[in-house]
């Protein structure tokens, strides 16, 4: 079985037939997905999808930084209540998506760093595990990790493609397994080579569908059922069997997300 630790079926792209794809997923080997949460705009749908799939798919809760804008902290308090209610079916695996992204600019730099630590500081008090979004924003997270070291955080770096120096910082006051998707997969990708030198027990498989889709499929709608892709790959860069690397990185989600 494999397990995508990254996925959207509530996105616009994928939602017109989301349970088809679940079903296409769970027919190519994916047994277990995990969605990202975004922002209150789709985090009711994406319970509903995820609800129709008990023990298949999985929710994560956050505000995800490309989200933060003039009402964050509005976004914010509605993170925060949801995770101080019983779980009941709405249980959340970790909270996520959650970063920093200066890609669109910097306008809610500030922001984006005071939502993130006051997430960070969420996780810590809940003992979840964080997934991380970050983009054009290293530095401002490495500052901010260094910061929160008391909080013991764990967790992942979601949609991972920087180098294996970035992989050894961001782990000197933390615990991050990386999540490797359809980059890996890009013939023009150097990642390969960080992705070389990362222990197999630090690495996750993920789809980030409906986004970044593998090849032979680059440039069209990724979805989850192409998560093989992605593991052969990663099966011939670390010289395993695909079965091993079946095994080791569900076993690396399943430990970490408790799925």
């Amino acid at each position: 079985m494999l397990i995508d630790t990254h996925t959207h079926f509530y996105d616009e792209w994928l939602l017109p037939d989301a349970e088809e794809a679940v079903q296409r997923a769970v027919d190519a080997g994916v047994g277990k997905m995990i969605q990202a949460d975004i922002d209150s705009t789709s985090r009711e749908l994406m319970w509903e999808i995820g609800e129709r799939h008990p023990g298949v798919l999985f929710q994560m809760l956050g505000l995800y930084p490309g989200s933060v804008g003039e009402n964050w902290r509005e976004e914010l308090d509605k993170v925060f209540a949801l995770a101080g209610k019983p779980a009941g079916p709405r249980r959340f695996v970790a909270i996520g998506e959650i970063g920093l992204d200066y890609h669109e600019g910097l306008e809610f730099a500030a922001q984006q760093q005071e939502a993130f630590r006051l997430q960070l500081e969420l996780a810590a008090k809940l003992d979840l595990p964080v997934n991380i979004h970050l983009r054009d924003a290293w530095e401002d997270f490495f500052k901010i990790i260094e910061d929160c070291r008391h909080l013991h955080i764990r967790g992942n770096l979601h949609c991972f493609t920087a180098s294996y120096e970035i992989y050894e910082r961001a782990n000197r006051h933390a615990d991050f397994s990386v999540g490797i998707g359809g980059v890996l997969t890009f013939r023009n990708s150097r990642l390969s080579e960080a992705v070389a030198r990362i222990p197999m027990e630090k690495i996750l498989l993920e789809t980030d569908a409906p986004y970044l889709a593998p090849e032979p499929f680059r440039g069209r709608r990724n979805e989850s059922a192409y998560l093989p892709y992605v593991a052969d790959r990663l099966a011939a860069v670390k010289s395993l069997s695909r079965a091993r690397v079946e095994e080791i990185t569900s076993a690396n989600a399943q430990n970490l997300f408790g799925i």
